[in-house]
């Protein structure tokens, strides 16, 4: 990792956690709609992958995406105006938080059914080598959806045709509200696909450059032909399932154990220790993100809600001929 490098995870978590953060106040005030899943302490494994990615790679999310998104590259502004409902949103306002698709940089969606996005992965994965070049695809899920027929499906198939697919397990204890040992005797995901012979790793997610060099290792084999591959990404998620959930189910983690964990001031710690960033760089990284944080909701208040004959215009129907 370069001193470069580091600047832009900073920036890009920064831009995550304060977008995150600003979401769950416009929740709370009605300001965006539907249901919201903030991924507040889970920044590192998306900065850490999808910076490392080009606009021509496929990557597919669930229901807690923002990070994925702006990390492949979406507009923040956009991102915010589509979580508010407005038509210069990345979908016009039409689709919301849990279905973002941003096709001009790689983003090619956000699913709400859990593991949905692993198999539409695959179909990119098979296009790919179809096709030829070196472009892959990454999907990201929960562990809860390992449990799903369409994982195991996948996996088989993927493994069988030897698919340029990188799957990210972000792993932070929870099915929603049901923690893995409640659903599972398997501990590890990646113990999980040991039968089909598939290379995988278990990570420290916080720890961004762990990381940034296992992904990066994946990735290079991916685009040498090889694959697939699986990295699970042990993480915390800071807030409920959904914003607004009580998270009863849950212990709160003490602020002094979350300042070690944290996977922003990790890398600022480690960026400062090796010399990358100089003492007052953090801070206005920092600055810089809440600023663009703040202009994007500015942007998504003044932009127009979407027309209602847009819903019409927007439902595809076969021809007579």
């Amino acid at each position: 990792m370069t001193a470069d490098d580091a600047r832009r995870l900073l920036r890009t978590m920064w831009r995550i956690r304060h977008f995150e953060e600003r979401v769950g106040r416009l929740k709370r005030t009605d300001e965006v709609f539907g249901l919201i899943h903030l991924s507040v302490g889970q920044e590192g494994v998306a900065a850490a992958t999808c910076l490392q990615l080009r606009d021509d790679d496929a990557v597919y999310s669930g229901h807690r995406a923002h990070g994925h998104a702006l990390a492949k590259g979406a507009l923040l502004p956009r991102v915010m105006a589509e979580l508010m409902g407005r038509e210069t949103g990345v979908c016009r306002g039409m689709g919301g938080s849990m279905h973002l698709v941003d096709v001009e940089h790689g983003f090619l969606g956000a699913t709400g059914v859990v593991g949905g996005n692993i198999p539409m992965a695959l179909g990119s994965a098979l296009a790919a080598r179809r096709l030829g070049g070196d472009t892959v695809a990454v999907v990201f899920f929960g562990d809860g959806a390992v449990q799903a027929g369409h994982f195991n499906e996948t996996v088989n198939l993927a493994a069988l045709w030897g698919l340029p697919l990188i799957m990210v397990c972000e792993n932070n204890g929870f099915a929603e509200f049901t923690p893995r040992s409640a659903h599972t005797v398997v501990e590890r995901v990646s113990d999980v696909v040991s039968p089909y012979g598939i290379v995988r790793e278990t990570v420290d997610g916080n720890d961004v450059l762990a990381v940034w060099e296992r992904f990066g290792a994946f990735l290079a084999r991916a685009r040498a032909g090889e694959g697939p591959f699986l990295l699970e990404c042990l993480t915390v998620r800071l807030r409920g399932h959904y914003e607004g959930d009580p998270a009863a189910y849950r212990e709160a983690i003490a602020d002094e154990e979350w300042q070690k964990m944290d996977p922003i001031l990790r890398l600022q710690r480690h960026a400062l220790a090796q010399g990358w960033v100089d003492e007052d760089e953090p801070a206005a990284i920092e600055a810089e993100a809440a600023e663009e944080v703040e202009a994007a909701v500015a942007f998504g208040r003044e932009s127009a809600f979407p027309p209602p004959e847009l819903v019409a215009e927007l439902v595809y129907a076969g021809s007579d001929a």
